[in-house]
């Protein structure tokens, strides 16, 4: 294959994969909508809900390593297609068995362990794909539209679950959600998943705990990596200051009505879909890091702002308006910060062992999640929230000044830093 087709072929992957996931989160958004509302109604406990969210964060952090592991060792293309199947098959099983004997909520908890577990297999190998699918050139835009899609899926399906729930039966959400995997089956059945791959095909496997042990090993060598993956856990902890206290500070304290709360949340979503358009349409950043740290401090200092309607004498109108602002510049700073060092780890982490780093990066992320949520959880049932995010922000503010200081940002990128020493010499 010529360079020429090449590039065509990359086109292609990259409207394929874009519209293919789209169709599959937007399908996931449905259901999960559904499901969240037939539980609530079913058990009104908030705990039932609860493990729900459990069953679908859970499995995915512990079986992330494997999945990284089978991504590197095992075609990509067929680990997806097998993992999106899985899925499929498992709605399938859910939709026959509610037909048979009505929808339980133990059989949506199998089906959601199920389901989470094959979305591991099939994120998890699709995000080390993404190199191989596409030209080096196109990498970034390749990367936001994959952001975008998610974005448009996490506006998209609560409106359509919304609009759904009153009219129709917990089996149409079922099917929404087979149809829309079985449409991206197929599309990811015509992608070449070693298009841009530089990979020896004749390396031998590695069996899964020697593979496992290699990647750690591989990820202790590299001092950017490694750097990388530990500001990623430090920041999903500190960062569930957010999640945990946006809804009870704007809700509980601020007397926000929850649908306005709608509002404020769908502009999260829609800052996020701003920014990926921005990253899709501009060039590559040149110090990925470098950017990363100015978006992380940006983020901290907006998290401390969002203290000021609890000491001031807000209106309402004021409040919701002011919070819609901030949910849409935290949504582009997260992706200030995202998106560059997602280019850049793509670059940096060698072939053979992506998909073992990404799988990692995404089981400390994850795991952070419900630590930090039950620790935010207590510290904003004792301490005034406004203590919280003071503390919580300067707390970020030195994790981004210590981790990515500056001799961490010149060996990402000497060949930025020399460019600048040579730029400001000729100018004095």
């Amino acid at each position: 294959m010529n360079e020429e087709q090449k590039y065509k072929k990359a086109t292609y992957h990259l409207w394929t994969f874009t519209t293919s996931k789209m169709i599959s989160l937007l399908g996931s958004h449905v259901l999960a909508f559904g499901i969240g509302l037939y539980i609530l109604a079913l058990t009104g406990s908030a705990m039932s809900f609860a493990t729900t969210m459990i069953c679908s964060i859970l499995p995915r952090a512990l079986v992330a390593p494997l999945a990284g592991y089978v991504a590197d060792n095992y075609s990509k293309k067929r680990t997806i297609l097998l993992a999106q199947a899985g899925t499929i098959l498992t709605v399938s099983g859910l939709l026959l068995y509610t037909e048979m004997f009505g929808l339980s909520i133990y059989a949506i908890y199998i089906a959601t362990v199920f389901n989470t577990i094959c979305s591991a297999f099939s994120g998890v190998t699709f995000s080390s794909s993404i190199a191989t699918l596409v030209n080096p050139e196109r990498l970034q835009k390749a990367m936001s539209f994959n952001q975008m899609s998610v974005s448009i899926a996490a506006i998209g399906g609560p409106v359509i679950g919304g609009m759904m729930y009153g009219f129709f039966s917990m089996k149409a959400f079922l099917l929404v959600h087979m149809v829309a995997y079985i449409i991206a089956f197929c599309l990811e059945a015509t992608m070449n998943f070693t298009l841009y791959s530089t990979r020896e095909q004749t390396v031998e496997k590695e069996k899964v705990w020697a593979g496992l042990a290699s990647g750690f090993r591989y990820i202790k060598q590299q001092k950017v990596v490694k750097t990388v993956m530990w500001l990623s856990l430090w920041i999903n902890l500190f960062f569930s200051a957010i999640v945990v206290g946006g809804t009870y500070i704007i809700i509980e304290l601020l007397k926000v009505k929850s649908n306005h709360f709608g509002f404020i949340e769908a502009s999260g979503a829609l800052g996020m879909l701003v920014a990926s358009l921005i990253f899709a349409t501009r060039k590559e950043v040149k110090a990925p890091l470098r950017f990363s740290k100015i978006s992380l401090l940006l983020l901290a200092s907006s998290l401390g702002l969002a203290v000021v309607p609890l000491v001031t004498n807000f209106s309402y109108l004021a409040i919701v308006s002011f919070y819609i602002v901030i949910y849409f510049i935290f949504a582009i700073f997260e992706m200030g910060i995202n998106m560059p060092i997602g280019v850049y780890m793509q670059r940096l982490i060698s072939e053979e062992y992506r998909g073992r780093v990404l799988g990692l990066m995404e089981t400390m992320a994850m795991s952070m999640m419900p630590i930090g949520m039950v620790v935010y959880g207590i510290l904003y049932d004792t301490l005034p929230a406004t203590v919280i995010l003071l503390v919580t922000s300067v707390i970020i503010v030195i994790i981004s000044l210590v981790m990515l200081r500056t001799s961490v940002l010149q060996e990402a990128h000497p060949e930025f830093y020399e460019q600048k020493i040579v730029t400001e010499t000729v100018a004095n």
